[in-house]
């Protein structure tokens, strides 16, 4: 799986961008709140990605951010959305917005993203209601989350808690912890819960 890629940005054509990493282009696909922030061409640029191997292609994602790249990976796993869905909601509205509208159950807000009719937008806050409000909420809240939290949240959500009692325990924790020292405290909060 190609996780992250870090090259020099060489084309935009939105939505697709074209990055070149050690003399290999990568054509990546990436939503609108992604290109926007993008750097000039000719700059360096770090997106994380999402690959997908289809019969037919192997097709690139790139996010720029890590909540993006969760956001994205929560919205293909709804029956009915495919990739270039999942971009169009990234594209229509921020990963914040996104959690405040499935956590308040709101249709009207997904319905106004191109592609995304009322059946769908009922699918998709039903499927995501519990497994994409409370950490992404809690991820995106106040903006964009220091590395080392996002860090913890991944290692449990490995290590097999579901995201509400990962966010719970990263709530709880001192913000100047190390990552393994936060996952070490966060791993004991939750055995005793």
């Amino acid at each position: 799986m190609i996780g992250r890629i870090t090259g020099t940005l060489v084309e935009k054509h939105p939505p697709q961008v074209l990055v070149d990493v050690g003399g290999v282009g990568y054509e990546v696909d990436v939503p609108m709140s992604t290109f926007y922030n993008l750097p000039a061409i000719g700059e360096r640029i770090s997106l994380y990605t999402h690959l997908a191997i289809r019969e037919d292609a192997h097709l690139l994602y790139g996010f720029g951010t890590d909540s993006e790249r969760q956001a994205f990976r929560q919205l293909l796993k709804v029956s009915g959305i495919g990739a270039k869905t999942a971009l169009s909601v990234l594209s229509g509205m921020s990963v914040t917005d996104l959690a405040n509208a499935i956590a308040a159950q709101e249709t009207g807000r997904i319905t106004k993203v191109p592609g995304i009719g009322k059946k769908t937008a009922e699918r998709l806050l039903l499927e995501l209601r519990d497994k994409f409000s409370a950490a992404t909420a809690t991820v995106t809240a106040g903006g964009v989350q220091p590395s080392g939290e996002s860090d913890i949240l991944n290692a449990l959500n490995a290590l097999g808690y579901n995201d509400k009692e990962a966010a719970w325990a990263v709530k709880q924790l001192p913000t100047d912890l190390s990552v393994s020292d936060g996952i070490r405290q966060a791993l004991k909060l939750l055995s005793k819960g």
